[in-house]
């Protein structure tokens, strides 16, 4: 049976308790408080509700549901409410992410009603550093500007298919993946190497929050890996995401990427946990 203690559906009057569970895995959550800060809980400006599993004044766990389905600080009994409600709502996102000991159950509870996945991703270290690179950065990476758009864009296209495996411009021709790529590089997020009209080497900061932020869409062009590109941007990226965002510079990535996570660690990111990823 998957019914248990209920979840349910939380609002702004929960903000503060909300954001003291999520502040108390900083790194970890930083995604979810993200998203909090910007818009509170109102499911209209989330994009999505969170649900939370305690009564209030005792909220242990939160789920935000929304394009992701992201648990929070879930035990058994949270992973049990969590996935009863996800379960009678039907599924509505296209991943499931977070801490792989919360997942992986709340995964095995729905894979019965949701179906297949298209792919699962059962281990993925979350690193973080909170000091400068010990190598020496590359110069050349720098803020994107709004001009530079278009030479962005493939790119971007480029990282996000040979990471998740389709399009991003699929199903709405890619309008909401072109409108997230220029609102980073609106607000100073995205950064990139790009000589001769072409992109190099490109990262954003995809989630801040004053206690850490989040690295996401890392990609070097293909005609040139293996030279280093990936090691001196990441230490440029983390030089200015701990200038200008945060205390705390994260990421995850695939454990199989062995050249990935050779170069974040030569850029002096530690491995602190695992996420687990099931998409659809």
């Amino acid at each position: 049976m998957l019914r248990t203690t209920a979840s349910r559906v939380l609002d702004d009057n929960d903000r503060d308790e909300v954001l003291a569970l999520l502040d108390a895995d900083p790194v970890v959550n930083v995604f979810v408080a993200s998203r909090v800060r910007a818009v509170g809980l109102n499911p209209a400006r989330l994009g999505g509700q969170m649900w939370g599993f305690g009564p209030r004044g005792g909220l242990t766990s939160l789920c935000y549901a929304g394009a992701n389905l992201v648990p929070v600080n879930a035990g058994t009994d949270a992973v049990h409410a969590f996935a009863d409600r996800a379960r009678k709502q039907g599924r509505r996102c296209s991943s499931i992410v977070g801490p792989a000991d919360a997942v992986a159950p709340l995964w095995e509870r729905l894979e019965p009603y949701w179906g297949a996945a298209r792919a699962i991703r059962r281990a993925q270290p979350v690193m973080a550093v909170t000091t400068p690179s010990p190598v020496p950065i590359d110069p050349l990476v720098r803020r994107v500007r709004p001009e530079e758009f278009e030479i962005l864009l493939p790119a971007c296209v480029a990282m996000f298919t040979e990471e998740v495996g389709i399009s991003p411009e699929a199903g709405d021709g890619g309008a909401l993946y072109r409108s997230r790529v220029a609102e980073l590089i609106r607000i100073g997020r995205s950064y990139a190497r790009i000589e001769h009209g072409r992109v190099v080497f490109k990262a954003e900061v995809g989630a801040v929050t004053p206690l850490a932020c989040q690295i996401q869409g890392v990609w070097v062009h293909p005609d040139l890996r293996g030279r280093g590109h990936a090691v001196a941007g990441m230490a440029s990226v983390v030089k200015h995401a701990l200038d200008c965002f945060a205390p705390v510079v994260s990421l995850y990535v695939n454990d199989y990427n062995a050249p990935a996570r050779a170069a974040y660690h030569k850029a002096g990111f530690k491995e602190i946990g695992t996420f687990m990823s099931v998409l659809f």
